[in-house]
């Protein structure tokens, strides 16, 4: 470790924490924004983007992030996209769980390159001194963050948040055994694997993916519950799914409303890198007849994207559907993005997205529709939702006109709001903050 204190040196504090993501994709940010409520006076620190940052720690950022954005959106281009991202994916690859019993997996050239720019270029090393100034818990949601602050010597307790459902090898630092790393694990997969890579079980928490607390704690979980039970009835107009496990719909929501109030909202949600507006598009124009008959409404989320939303915008009225028909949302910055997202997902009764992030918004009773999978966290994570039975696969996009009234026919959606809602994890927030706030 670099410039190790002695914690005696300075007061430790209480005072909430240093919650630390990058601005590269949407899965750090988001999970640390469902923590704002943790940090110092309610805001995130950007690590590539705060003020006073050196020259050289900016460069290197910057052309991470380029790289991340340039091979997720070239991925599309046959052949050559999907090679160059393939040879990208392999540095975060997760192998296989079974067998558990096996020697360490060593670091790959991607987590050897972290440290090879904290060695000779001293990566991080002015932000986490800065940070130490006031030595409170710090919490990354991207783990090159966690590594610099061990690494620099941090004196405060570290926190790092995983964000999918298996974590890959670059997770975890050179030498787990000795790491003073904390790990809050969205699942009990994430908790066997870090144990698996050699971190001390001591400092592995189960805690679950923080989501927004407007649909988990007091009031906003009641209104969770409503907005679930409603829901139901919209997922299985035919009653298939209500009828056969009316008990357990019973035990978790009580009544559920007899009739429908309104056709489905189907929300389609944009990836960080902005790579899927060809599928929106496409849905769009396949989806047409059932938005004009009323039987099916769309809200087709850009995030910041304002290039996909003018796409959506252009496809919708070549299709002659209104603004009410297929509703565009597009927001000027991630922060902004973030809150409105959290309103959107309040009316959504099917979530159409790549399985990120957003992977465990089906703890909410929202049934999610698998779009391609990005990645080898992507693969995991969709695995893990079908293992739990909380989502459904995609079929052919210019066929789901057809397949989507079948699958609302027979309550897949229904079943699987329900499937989310009873076997997964959804009060991540309240045990990361109960967690760094008894640090």
């Amino acid at each position: 470790m670099r410039n190790q204190k002695r914690l005696s040196t300075k007061r430790r504090t209480s005072n909430g924490a240093w919650v630390v993501a990058v601005d590269m994709g949407y899965g750090h940010q988001r999970a640390a924004f469902a923590l704002r409520g943790l940090a110092v006076q309610g805001k995130i620190i950007a690590a590539n983007e705060y003020a006073g940052m050196p020259d050289l720690d900016r460069i290197i950022w910057q052309e991470t992030r380029s790289v991340y954005e340039f091979i997720s959106r070239f991925k599309k281009i046959p052949v050559l996209g999907d090679l160059a991202f393939s040879l990208m994916d392999k540095v975060q690859e997760i192998k296989p769980f079974y067998p558990k019993e096996r020697p360490l997996e060593p670091a790959g050239l991607q987590l050897r390159a972290i440290y090879g720019l904290m060695e000779k270029r001293h990566w991080g090393r002015h932000l986490i001194e800065k940070l130490d100034e006031r030595p409170l818990p710090f919490v990354a949601t991207f783990p090159a963050l966690a590594f610099m602050a061990e690494h620099w010597g941090y004196q405060g307790r570290i926190y790092l948040v995983v964000t999918d459902s298996d974590a890959a090898r670059a997770w975890v630092p050179l030498f787990p055994q000795k790491t003073k790393i904390r790990y809050c694990a969205p699942s009990q997969l994430v908790a066997e694997r870090l144990a698996q890579y050699g971190v001390p079980k001591e400092n592995i928490f189960l805690t679950g993916f923080p989501l927004p607390e407007e649909f988990t704690s007091g009031e906003g979980f009641l209104q969770t519950k409503k907005a679930l039970a409603r829901r139901l009835i919209r997922l299985d107009p035919q009653r298939k799914y209500l009828t056969r496990y009316a008990d357990v719909v019973r035990s978790y929501l009580g009544k559920v409303p007899t009739e429908p109030d309104g056709a489905p909202v189907l929300t389609f949600a944009v990836g960080g890198a902005g790579a899927q507006q060809a599928l929106g598009e496409q849905m769009i124009r396949s989806l047409a007849p059932l938005l004009k008959e009323g039987k099916l409404r769309l809200c087709m989320v850009a995030s910041t994207h304002e290039d996909a939303a003018l796409k959506f915008r252009r496809a919708a009225k070549a299709e002659g559907l209104s603004a009410k028909e297929v509703e565009v949302v597009s927001c000027k910055s991630k922060e902004e993005y973030f809150a409105h997202f959290t309103k959107v997902l309040g009316t959504a009764d099917i979530l159409w997205t790549k399985p990120s992030e957003l992977s465990f918004y089906a703890s909410l009773g929202i049934p999610l529709l698998l779009a391609p999978s990005i990645g080898s966290q992507e693969v995991q994570n969709r695995k893990w939702l079908l293992r739990i039975g909380a989502a459904v696969d995609q079929l052919k996009v210019e066929y789901a006109g057809e397949w989507l009234p079948d699958f609302l026919k027979q309550g897949l959606f229904a079943e699987a709001a329900m499937q989310g809602f009873v076997e997964m994890e959804r009060n991540g927030t309240a045990n990361i903050i109960s967690r760094v706030s008894a640090s």
